[in-house]
């Protein structure tokens, strides 16, 4: 019987319905990669089970493991059943979307999604919203956040895609939403919407009605089913219900027991089943208290959260915060701190990773006694975040894999600003211009300003003297008081990113205890008062893509605490001011322009007297850049995770060119290397030497043939981009001489570690040689045994790709604009033959 549940697992989880977990279920309990793992280990059961079941009779043993193994399945099925039941919801609600918005004659559709916080509402909309055949079936799709209060303003600006105009003229922005949609078939969302006041609704819902096209749809989620009814759209509504206790003891048990284990799993069982009644069907609560039993151990430990009083509490159990205030009560000090301080984020709002850990640094935080330590704690905190469930939708570095930003829930976002409500405030410029004695109470530490449009930035209040923390989103103020300045004595955090301000006031220099200043974005800023030198404690300034600053303070040398500097998209920045050498505390400098002809101009040997961890580009200037200054750099010295080195465009000689890059030899334990515009014949002497290099991609050389890469023996992804001078790629490429070298008696791996290979614009590239007749049966010689993704795009001469990459386990091939290879492997020829005979699940993309 075990055997047979085994394979009807199987079955279930290879099924099309499984396909839709991986984009679904996620969401909650990031399951893809779990339920493959799951699926390898019942292919490893099964192949034993048949012996086992014969050995049953015989050994009492293997009876209770297969008794064991059989309760297991049939809750696992169980378990398959109420995902797919997830599942087809989300079909039936694209269905309903594509067939509804299709009718003849039908007008504006609205169509309410009602459930409690945490039901996953946004997620199943999400769903619909990203699915292929909805974006294609509508011309415009828009998602607006709405929340409390219902601003039609905003919303309607949101819609028009116009945030930036300063009219706050409800006629204006209705009639900008007006045009932006008219005659056009829409997927309008309007995400945890909790107004009542129908005057308003019909003020917005109007025009939508007037001048969309038919087929126009609207999907609102929202708690209450109030809203539906003041919408007059409940006959479409779709009522999210609470999980099965079953499902949640699911989505607990694996966050709870994360290896797997099930005979831990079963010693809590009774415990487990009582603490998931009490998540009364809510997918984010199960997840949230899994996550918090993850490092409990004990039955003592698990009783205490059965048994804790903040079930009681009423007003908890109507804001559905219960287990949130179990996992917050068990964070310690500071990670409490740092959880409650993403209050100052607006809802839905995407935050990055190294961006936060560095505002917790600014606020002390995360303290700890070396300056690098500090980093790695609040990295340390954050994934401590992660793992509690407190943040999701998660963005990845594509190369390493790690967490680069994310979001908070709602229900996680409306907890931390309930538990901080008298000390972080968001408040929009309409609620500032009608409700001013309610800004800034005694209490408040951490300001938010949010739609703030074309004009300065004043006294707010006469009770600025304590803020920690301003901030600004979706803004384009144009000046700054001085005044403010003047009262912001204890401010630690300044962002004021995205705005249009020309220049900062003098007066900034007075903010004595200032260390973090994000002016990002402003792309009008020309300057900045040399008064910003005197920030001694300043340790984070952000310029990036200030577009048309022209220079920084030639005093910037006095900044002894600066740690990260980031001028990227600076383009009007010709050079570095030279006191950048002085900054001994610098670890982050993300690119530095070097060379130009004024002697007071940093220049890239001035960076030996830095302790530049991370990442560093440079981008070299003209012809004042030679050899002997690059060697003064000492880059071997810097233990950078990452290192690009550009060159002017086609304004270096061959010959420098090939010097600086031999002179500009890194650490050996660099992870990733970029260079571009090399004009020189030949490569970097040193690249052989890389032996923890991970990521490679080399841009627009004009000259240079490809390296022998086949030998770095860590590389994961290489990208090559329009290198002119490659016509053809031989077994060199491979780090391959000749044939003798399939000859040897030692086994050779050429790529051993290389995931993802990356060709673009390679215009005459013509032939890619092959190795079919050394790689027979008694060679030595294994090629790219982990490449599961090649892509050869706008390789238009390229007439064939060689055999052993069909031998690789590739499972993506992308050859969009390389017009021979796309008639080379249409479908159906011979060249199609081959790859599918050897790869008969590999997925071609064509087009872009």
């Amino acid at each position: 019987m075990a055997h047979a549940l085994i394979s009807l697992l199987l079955e279930r989880l290879a099924s099309t319905t499984y396909e839709y977990i991986g984009g679904g279920v996620k969401h909650v309990l990031n399951v893809k990669e779990d339920v493959d793992k799951f699926t390898r280990t019942l292919r490893v059961i099964q192949a034993v089970l048949e012996d086992a079941e014969q050995r049953q009779l015989t050994d009492q043993a293997v009876k209770i493991w297969l008794d064991e193994l059989k309760d297991i399945s049939y809750q696992m099925v169980d378990v398959l059943d109420e995902w797919n039941t997830y599942i087809l919801k989300q079909q039936v609600l694209i269905t309903n979307l594509l067939s509804d918005s299709s009718a003849e004659g039908k007008g504006l559709l609205i169509i309410p999604i009602v459930g409690m916080g945490g039901m996953g509402k946004t997620t199943l909309t999400q769903l619909a919203y990203n699915d292929d055949h909805v974006k294609a079936h509508f011309e415009i799709r828009k998602w607006v956040c709405v929340s409390d209060p219902f601003d039609e303003i905003k919303i309607a600006k949101d819609i028009s895609g116009d945030c930036a105009t300063s009219s706050n003229q409800l006629d204006y922005v209705l009639q900008r939403m007006s045009e932006s949609i008219q005659g056009k078939r829409f997927l309008l969302v309007l995400d945890d919407v909790w107004t009542e006041n129908r005057q308003k609704w019909e003020l917005l819902k109007v025009p939508l009605m007037q001048n969309g096209a038919k087929g126009s749809i609207i999907l609102v989620t929202t708690r209450k089913i109030e809203v539906a009814n003041m919408m007059r759209a409940t006959p479409n509504m779709i009522n999210l219900e609470g999980l099965s206790d079953e499902y949640c003891l699911a989505i607990f048990n694996h966050m709870a027991f994360p290896d797997g284990d099930v005979d831990e799993s079963k010693a809590f069982e009774d415990i487990s089943k009582k603490i998931v009644k009490k998540c009364k069907g809510l997918p984010l609560a199960a997840k949230t208290l899994g996550s918090l039993m993850q490092n409990k151990r004990t039955k003592r430990e698990w009783k205490e959260v059965l048994n804790s009083k903040i079930w009681d509490l009423e007003k908890v159990e109507q804001e559905v915060f219960q287990p949130l205030f179990l996992s917050y009560y068990d964070l310690s000090p500071t990670i409490k701190c740092c959880l409650l301080y993403c209050a100052i984020f607006p809802k839905d709002y995407q935050f990055k990773r190294n961006d936060l850990i560095k505002l917790w640094m600014a606020q002390d935080y995360v303290i700890s006694k070396g300056n690098k330590e500090k980093e790695i704690t609040g990295d340390a905190v954050f994934d401590n975040l992660v793992d509690r469930s407190f943040f999701q939708d998660f963005e990845k570095n594509r190369n390493t894999g790690t967490i680069t930003s994310c979001k908070m829930h709602d229900i996680v976002h409306d907890f931390v600003q309930f538990l901080t409500k008298n000390e972080c405030l968001i408040m929009d410029h309409t609620e500032c211009a009608t409700s001013e004695s309610k800004l800034l109470g005694d209490k408040v530490r951490h300001l938010t300003l949010r739609y703030f449009l074309d004009g300065p930035l004043a006294i707010l209040s006469n009770n600025c003297q304590k803020l920690r923390t301003l901030a600004t989103f979706d803004s384009r103020i144009t000046t700054i008081d001085s005044n403010l300045i003047l009262q912001l004595k204890c401010l630690r955090t300044l962002n004021l990113s995205g705005n249009s301000i020309k220049e900062l006031p003098e007066e900034i220099g007075e903010l004595k205890h200032l260390r973090h200043i994000d002016l990002s974005f402003n792309c009008i800023l020309e300057k900045l008062p040399d008064t910003i030198c005197g920030l001694y404690n300043l340790s984070t300034l952000r310029l990036t893509w200030c577009s048309k600053l022209k220079k920084l303070p030639e005093n910037i040398g006095n900044l002894i605490n600066l740690k990260h500097l980031y001028v990227k998209g600076c383009d009007d920045l010709e050079s570095l001011p030279k006191g950048i050498g002085r900054l001994t505390s610098l670890q982050t400098l993300d690119v530095c322009r070097c060379g130009g002809d004024k002697d007071e101009a940093f220049q890239i040997g001035d960076l030996r007297m830095l302790n530049l961890e991370g990442s560093l580009a440079i981008c070299l200037v003209g012809d004042a850049t030679d050899k002997r200054e690059v060697e003064k750099a000492q880059l071997w010295d810097k233990k950078l995770f990452h290192l690009a080195v550009a060159f002017e465009w086609q304004t270096n000689s061959n010959s420098s060119s090939v010097e600086i890059l031999n002179a500009s030899r890194p650490h050996p334990d660099l992870e990733s290397l970029g260079i571009w515009y090399h004009n020189g014949t030949t490569w970097p002497n040193w690249m052989q030497s890389l032996h923890n290099l991970r990521f490679l991609c080399v841009c627009e050389g004009t000259q240079c043939e490809l390296w022998p890469l086949g030998k770095l023996e860590c590389l994961e992804r290489l990208t090559i981009y329009e290198m002119k001078g490659v016509r053809k790629v031989g077994v060199e490429f491979l780090g391959l001489e000749d044939q003798t070298s399939f000859r040897i008696r030692s086994p050779q791996i050429s790529f051993p570690k290389l995931k993802q290979l990356n060709f673009h614009q390679m215009w005459n590239w013509e032939e890619w040689e092959g190795v079919e007749e050394w790689t027979k049966e008694d060679s030595k010689i294994t090629i790219m045994p982990c490449l599961s993704k090649l892509e050869m795009e706008w390789c238009p001469l390229l007439k064939a790709l060689p055999d052993f990459l069909f031998k690789t386990p590739l499972q993506t091939l992308c050859i969009p604009g390389s017009k021979r290879l796309l008639e080379r492997y249409q479908e159906g020829n011979g060249g199609w033959a081959k790859i599918s005979a050897t790869n008969p699940n590999i997925h071609i993309i064509r087009y872009r």
